[in-house]
């Protein structure tokens, strides 16, 4: 499980790809800013990283946003960015692995 202090303490920001934004509002009803404020909530969950080639790691995260809406989302960073590839609801095994980690973080 990566720390969630080695992968974010050293970004500065967002950058969407206008593909990626359509698609998670078109099919998950999830805004850029709603995917955005996930990051700045607290617990957010790294439970393991997305496979893929070493170039650009991906992760998954689990968060909730100002709302209260669980979200679970895909991202990679890029120099000092957070690209969000993925942002949809949380499945119901994700909330549960959300709420457990939530518990313990109290």
């Amino acid at each position: 499980m990566a720390s969630l202090d080695e992968i974010l303490s050293s970004l500065e920001g967002f950058q969407w790809d206008a593909g990626n934004s359509e698609k998670n509002w078109t099919r998950h009803r999830v805004s850029q800013l709603e995917a955005e404020q996930v990051f700045f909530n607290r617990p957010l969950v790294l439970p393991a990283s997305v496979v893929g080639p070493e170039a650009e790691r991906r992760f998954f995260a689990l968060g909730c946003s100002d709302s209260g809406r669980d979200l679970a989302i895909v991202f990679t960073t890029r120099h000092k960015l957070v690209r969000v590839i993925s942002a949809r609801p949380m499945s119901r095994r994700e909330r549960r692995i959300y709420g457990k980690a939530a518990s313990q973080e109290v």
